[in-house]
């Protein structure tokens, strides 16, 4: 039986009671696609896009969701623990469902991304890109079996660490100018 009391199902509920259509993983995807993509931590650009899923301007719970699920991705990418947390239905749901929530989520992320993308970028960061879109595809493709379940944590693992290095790509500090030297 699934736990009601999950994360994921907690937001759900909560964007379902709300009226928007939307899965958490897809939103949760949105947001680490337009952040990794360089989009910046502003609470106002990430409303304006998580507006779109939504499809209805969001109540204050949401909203407060909303904030509370950018502070927890602001601090898992600046972090030093280098580890993102997916907001994905957990262990005790069905293979199928959490398969079709990594759909969404690489949705989402792709989304996300494109919102804000449009610079150059290094083969490893199209190849990111173009496995989640692969990954997007997945829909419920994996049989409830043990591989099927060892292939769901492999690109679970990935997913865990493809967001980190696109975001360490595209939000480059900037190099500091050489002083000139005084002779």
């Amino acid at each position: 039986m699934p736990n009601q009391n999950s994360p994921y199902n907690a937001f759900a509920t909560l964007l379902t009671n709300g009226g928007h259509p939307v899965s958490p993983a897809e939103l949760h995807g949105l947001l680490l696609g337009r952040s990794c993509a360089g989009a910046g931590f502003d609470a106002e650009g990430w409303f304006d896009d998580a507006h779109e899923l939504l499809q209805t301007e969001p109540e204050a719970n949401v909203r407060q969701a909303l904030i509370g699920l950018q502070e927890m991705v602001k601090s898992e990418l600046t972090g030093d623990d280098m580890a993102v947390v997916l907001l994905l239905p957990g262990d005790d749901e069905s293979l199928t469902a959490r398969t079709t929530a990594i759909g969404q989520w690489c949705q989402g992320f792709l989304h996300g991304f494109a919102r804000v993308g449009g610079q150059p970028m290094s083969d490893d960061a199209k190849d990111v890109l173009q496995d989640l879109a692969a990954i997007a595809q997945i829909q419920d493709s994996l049989d409830e079996s043990e591989d099927g379940e060892s292939d769901y944590m492999e690109v679970m693992e990935y997913l865990r660490v493809a967001p980190l290095l696109l975001f360490t790509e595209f939000n480059k500090k900037a190099e500091p100018e050489a002083k000139p030297s005084l002779h």
